[in-house]
């Protein structure tokens, strides 16, 4: 009996490491786009000119941002498994 609980124990514990890992990954792609959005907004301020092609490359990385964003929450997942 007390195998079972302890191999309990270590499962949920196991699912709130994803859970919290999930929400790391999260919050740390969650701060990189909103620091990119704030040089964008600077960058744009000083050089109106220069916005459209500034706005592209912000939009690429902030995609690149998401695809790690999104590989690290499947980790993440997957050690839940």
């Amino acid at each position: 009996m007390l195998l079972i609980s302890t191999l309990l124990q270590a499962v949920s514990l196991s699912a709130l490491g994803g859970a919290v890992g999930v929400g790391i990954v999260a919050l740390g792609a969650g701060v990189g786009i909103g620091l990119i959005g704030k040089g964008l907004m600077e960058a744009s301020a000083r050089q109106p000119e220069m916005a459209g092609s500034l706005r592209t490359t912000a939009i690429i990385i902030s995609a690149l941002i998401e695809g790690v964003c999104f590989f690290g929450a499947i980790i993440c997942l997957l050690a839940v498994i």
